[in-house]
């Protein structure tokens, strides 16, 4: 289903966004990826794809409070939709299809990955 494609960043910025709830914000987005995945990743390709996920209806944007450490200006917290939720139900489901159509044998020791 077209509608409800994501690119494999798309999907961990995604899921990051859901796994920082009300704290998600480009850096604190940034920080977790790269904690949680051992992956780099560079701001402008975070922006990148936060500004696709927004585009699609993915994610909503807001604007946080200014802060001094900002000079005066907001953060841009992040949040998941409907959509978004929606979207990752249906990313879930249809890797578990694939994941559990694979022989059970493959993953013995003298499988082939």
């Amino acid at each position: 289903m077209k509608k409800y494609h994501l690119g494999e960043f798309e999907e961990i910025v995604l899921l990051t966004t859901g796994i920082l709830h009300k704290g998600a914000y480009g850096v604190s987005i940034k920080n977790e990826i790269e904690a949680r995945l051992e992956r780099d990743v560079s701001m402008g390709a975070l922006h990148t794809g936060l500004i696709r996920l927004e585009d699609k209806g993915y994610i909503r944007s807001s604007q946080g409070g200014a802060t001094d450490e900002r000079a005066g200006r907001p953060r841009k917290y992040f949040e998941i939709t409907a959509l978004g939720k929606k979207t990752i139900a249906y990313s879930k489901s249809s890797r578990d299809k694939l994941w559990n159509a694979i022989p059970k044998m493959i993953f013995e020791p003298n499988g082939s990955f």
